[in-house]
């Protein structure tokens, strides 16, 4: 067989690899699975790949089954990090008191620091992922998150509990950062509605279980047993990750291929189909500039991040304000203020039902409408057209009843409004960046979105206490509401134009 310069024969190798032989002018024999070369040193590059469409060894040709143990597995993790973010909300007090806190700055840093490491996590654990694979990043990463939350039940003092609270949020960005990509892995496009939504319970569900656990300890054995539960239950979950889960990521499964098939046929030239050739160092400068880049040269990524941000900012901002409000206006006790986060919860819960039920079918019948095989990004964000309006009038709601000290049921049915818009907002998003860049990219495209959202859940929540004092609870929320209503014009212009500036918008990696 003698290929042209410019032919691609696929040969299908007895272990069932499929190997390309790009641009060989020389002959290219098979005998029982092993490759041999002549004029090795002219060749180019063997490229491994998946061996057909239907490959076992392909995460996304999975059975059902594992597929999805890997995403609720994925979930259960990115819930419990999330829950660590709010556990020890109710119990400030107590801390401020141990550690003899005057700044109410200070005071609001020891809940949202975490979120200062969670926003520069992602930018290093995606390079992790990419040299080393996702399942090593969610091994060690679960080891130092759990040695980091026990730092924080045993801290002494202010500085140690910053230190080891910033670091267990560093840690603890990982299932967050790769678990997108992990999904992208393991579920076909046109099924990752569900996924996503199991997904999606723990940065939405998990900030709103911790104050209504951490209200209850924090009023009995006292705050610091907060943290003593999270590590409890990172261990149980690190341990069934270290049973159950496998690796994902396709670059890595190729490149383990590649090297076996080096192994065994001497063959030097054998490589994955996405091994670019980089070195450590530089998956490291990418993964680090490639979210800086994608803010700055594509306006999808920037508007929507932008938006997340505003939404998780204004979550952790009604967070931190639940406990003076219900405890100092409505008289709740500490544990009783923790159930006062319920009303996002539920609303969160619910739009988790609507979603789930409803999201795959929009994506079909849209298809179906366009008269199109082809499934658009763009699809995703019809959801968020339709309700993300509703975070608006839930603060307006929240905010003039919690002014005017209306019967408490009021303000929260507003959180509850609040947090069923929300879900449409952050979900969603993840989704279409997902969709957008695909496996090898999303990572990047979700380590840009977590960045600008982790650093106003950060720091806006500081901003609160002035806000309120200076304008009350009615007329603050009044502003917070209608920068909410000023964004949901964003996902109209996406859907409708998005294609086009897609096309306009081309970012090489």
């Amino acid at each position: 067989m003698s290929p042209s310069l410019d032919s691609t024969i696929d040969l299908e190798l007895t272990e069932g690899f499929a190997v390309r032989d790009v641009g060989n002018k020389d002959s290219t024999d098979v005998e029982a699975g092993r490759i041999s070369l002549r004029a090795l040193s002219k060749q180019e590059p063997l490229l491994v790949d998946w061996s057909g469409p239907d490959d076992p060894e392909n995460p996304q040709n999975w059975p059902g089954k594992k597929s999805f143990g890997h995403v609720i597995i994925v979930a259960v993790l990115s819930m419990i990090v999330n829950i660590a973010a709010t556990a020890v909300a109710p119990g400030v007090s107590g801390l401020v008191k141990d550690f003899h806190i005057q700044s109410e700055t200070v005071a609001t840093l020891t809940v949202t620091i975490y979120l200062l490491g969670f926003a520069l996590g992602p930018l290093f654990i995606s390079a992790f992922s990419e040299m080393y694979g996702r399942l090593v990043v969610y091994h060690a990463s679960n080891l130092v998150f759990i040695a980091f939350v026990i730092g924080c039940a045993l801290s002494r003092n202010t500085a140690e509990y910053f230190v080891f609270r910033f670091i267990s949020g560093f840690a603890g960005a990982a299932p967050v950062t790769i678990g997108g990509g992990t999904i992208a892995d393991v579920i076909p496009l046109e099924k990752r509605g569900l996924a996503s939504a199991l997904f999606g319970l723990g940065p939405l569900l998990g900030p709103v279980i911790g104050p209504v656990v951490g209200g209850f300890l924090s009023a009995g054995p006292g705050w610091r047993w907060t943290f003593w539960l999270v590590a409890i239950l990172s261990g149980i979950a690190s341990i069934g990750t270290f049973i159950f889960m496998r690796e994902t990521h396709p670059n890595i499964l190729l490149e383990r291929r590649a090297a076996r098939l080096r192994r065994e046929t001497g063959d030097l030239a054998i490589k994955s189909k996405f091994d670019k050739g980089l070195k450590g160092s530089q998956v490291l400068f990418a993964s680090l500039v490639r979210p800086t880049q994608l803010l700055i040269f594509s306006p999808v990524v920037l508007i929507m991040s932008i938006f997340v941000a505003l939404v998780f900012g204004l979550l952790y901002l009604l967070f931190a304000a639940f406990s003076p409000l219900f405890e100092d206006i409505y008289g709740f006790s500490t544990g009783v203020s923790g159930l006062s986060y319920l009303g996002i919860g539920i609303g969160e819960l619910v739009g988790l039902v609507v979603f789930g039920a409803l999201s795959d079918k929009i994506l079909q019948k849209r298809m179906a409408a366009d008269k199109t095989s082809e499934h658009k990004p763009e699809y995703r964000l019809i959801m968020m057209i339709w309700f993300s309006p509703i975070i608006g009038g839930g603060l307006f709601l929240f905010g003039w009843t919690a002014q005017y000290h209306i019967h408490w049921i009021v303000p929260i049915i507003g959180t509850f409004l609040v947090g069923y818009g929300s879900f449409f907002v952050i979900l969603p998003s993840q989704l279409y960046l997902v969709d957008l860049f695909g496996s090898e990219a999303a990572a990047s495209a979700l380590g840009a979105n977590t960045l600008l959202r982790s650093l106003s859940g950060a720091f806006l929540p500081v901003a609160g206490p002035s806000l309120f004092s200076t304008l009350g609870y009615g007329w603050g929320n009044t502003l917070l509401g209608f920068l909410a209503l000023g964004f949901a014009a964003a996902p109209i212009f996406f859907y409708k134009r998005g294609e086009w500036l897609r096309s306009k918008t081309t970012i090489k990696f």
